[in-house]
């Protein structure tokens, strides 16, 4: 039986892998006594125990992890920003095409995106690859998100009774420009500049939908969205001129499946992929990247609807 262990367990990530993963009689997770979470030397001997092991850290906090690893049968899957562009590692989107789901079934350390990364790789990606996005192009775009992507303190202060009214509103962050996943966005689509970018936080709890801008055909990119994601399980694509002229970012909330829409005319597109934060764009698309590693069927334990 495959042991799984969760470094980082008690954090929103880790523990939907680990409520996910408890339910499976196909592996066995590996359980830290409650005082011995953060004991480094503890740590260690369940990652070298483990076949698979789960980084659910901060960055520093999943360097060291991952540094900890002496057992060369142990395989990684880090849900950190910490080694997304690392050459070394997968990067956990099999979708983008056949070499990226070998490489991660091959992998022994992969690298799972990043929530507002996800839902513009999905999009840009293909458009890059077949020459609607110049790799020279600047790519503007916007993702809306629930508050749960930022961890425990955000979700307590957003849950607060007595949380300041302000928090009713969306808010725009980031407004350095300066997003942590535009290194990643930048790398695994080729462009050659960092895409201006603008990431909004909700006052609801999960769902995610990230929006990027072009001036292009809809009809062509439609069509090249279409034909790259047909027949993949998790992402599918919204017939073009369909019923999702208003788009609500909680639609697939609790689900870890991806819609991408398109909308727009002849000469200005809009392309928007509509998901949830915790599920695709975290700890669903973990799992997805363990399914894979072990041969499975890649939405065992998934909710696909």
């Amino acid at each position: 039986m495959t042991q799984v262990f969760i470094d980082g367990s008690a954090g929103t990530t880790g523990l939907r892998i680990w409520e996910r993963l408890e339910k499976r009689s196909d592996l066995e997770l590996i359980r830290l006594p409650e005082e011995s979470r953060k004991d480094a030397a503890v740590r260690c001997e369940a990652i070298n125990a483990a076949d698979i092991a789960f980084l659910c850290l901060p960055d520093a906090a999943a360097k060291e992890a991952a540094a900890m690893v002496k057992n060369p049968k142990v395989k990684i899957i880090d849900t950190s920003t910490t080694h997304r562009t690392n050459d070394d590692w997968a990067y956990g989107f099999s979708e983008l095409s056949d070499a990226h789901r070998e490489k991660i079934a091959n992998a022994s350390r992969i690298a799972n995106p990043g929530c507002h990364a996800s839902g513009f790789i999905a999009s840009v990606y293909p458009l890059v690859q077949n020459g609607i996005i110049q790799k020279s192009d600047i790519v503007t775009a916007y993702s809306l998100t629930g508050y749960s992507g930022g961890g425990k303190s955000l979700i307590a202060e957003y849950e607060d009774e007595n949380r300041d009214v302000r928090h009713e509103s969306h808010r725009i962050y980031g407004t350095n420009l300066m997003h942590k996943h535009l290194p990643e966005m930048q790398k695994i689509c080729g462009l050659e500049q960092a895409p201006l970018f603008s990431p909004i936080l909700g006052d609801f709890y999960a769902g995610m939908a990230t929006t990027i801008l072009l001036q292009a055909d809809c009809h062509a990119v439609h069509d090249i969205l279409s034909a790259h994601y047909e027949g993949q399980k998790l992402i599918s694509v919204s017939p073009l001129g369909g019923d999702e002229s208003v788009i609500y970012a909680s639609t697939y909330a609790g689900l870890d499946t991806m819609r991408i829409v398109v909308s727009g005319h002849e000469m200005q597109t809009m392309v928007t992929a509509v998901f949830d934060n915790l599920g695709k764009g975290a700890s669903g698309a973990a799992i997805q990247n363990m399914n894979i590693i072990l041969g499975v069927d890649e939405t065992t334990g998934l909710n696909l609807k």
